[in-house]
């Protein structure tokens, strides 16, 4: 008489090797995810660094209000904070809500540098 079926045995391993499977892959994805937010905190930056150039462009001045940039506002979960504008200069810092204890900055000009910030238009994170 021949009986088939899994073993309770072979069905153990196969779940074992599911959950090593898992336990490699769920950090992967949430880093990931760290990283998608990090590129929306940069892309915010870029997006500001056009908006102030065009603004100034415009009015010989740099400014801290996002009214008075055209059609500019942060991506969803960002905050957004201009530091300093002047009529030579502008620094910015982002946060995100999704990626905490993370920060970037980018300034331009004479504007002081604000940390991570250490060249003048490049984007920095922490």
């Amino acid at each position: 008489m021949s009986r088939r079926g899994f073993t309770l045995i072979e069905l153990l391993i196969v779940v074992v090797i599911i959950g090593l499977l898992a336990a490699i892959a769920i950090p992967k994805f949430s880093n990931t995810k760290e990283k998608a937010y990090i590129a929306a905190m940069k892309s915010d930056l870029r997006n500001l660094a056009t908006a102030e150039e065009a603004f100034f462009y415009d009015s010989s001045k740099y400014t801290n209000s996002f009214a008075l940039l055209n059609n500019f506002a942060p991506s969803s979960g960002v905050n957004l904070l201009v530091v300093q504008a002047t009529g030579s200069g502008w620094s910015a810092t982002t946060t995100s809500l999704y990626a905490p204890g993370r920060l970037c900055a980018l300034y331009s000009g004479s504007a002081t540098p604000v940390p991570p910030a250490t060249a003048e238009g490049r984007i920095s994170c922490q």
